[in-house]
């Protein structure tokens, strides 16, 4: 059975979010660099499974938020020892964080009231 030939019409995305798409933004990383990066750059930084690729991330922003994303990196911050309470041993979970770059005159507004 010969595969139907891709044109730029199958390759569209639709714009209506799945629930894998809400699923891949995790939660927004808040410190004062990623508000700075927000405020400046139009920059937005999320933590995202470690699972999740660049192309997914990208589809996932642009379906969500309805923006147009420029560049999506990625990095996997390993874990790091904490004592909890003084006494117990532990580590940090391993994560992966996502800044993304949203269009310029776009912006994504990740604290809705």
């Amino acid at each position: 059975m010969a595969r139907k030939k891709r044109t730029a019409r199958t390759r569209e995305k639709s714009r209506v979010a799945t629930i894998e798409q809400f699923d891949l933004i995790i939660r927004p990383v808040i410190t004062e660099k990623t508000m700075l990066l927000m405020q400046d750059l139009n920059k937005v930084t999320v933590e995202v499974p470690r699972s999740a690729n660049k192309t997914a991330i990208k589809d996932a922003f642009e379906a969500v938020f309805g923006v147009e994303v420029i560049d999506v990196k990625t990095s996997i911050v390993n874990s790091k020892p904490k004592r909890r309470g003084g006494r117990y041993d532990g580590r940090t979970n391993i994560v992966k964080k996502a800044v993304v770059t949203v269009k310029d005159g776009e912006a994504i507004d990740l604290f809705k009231e």
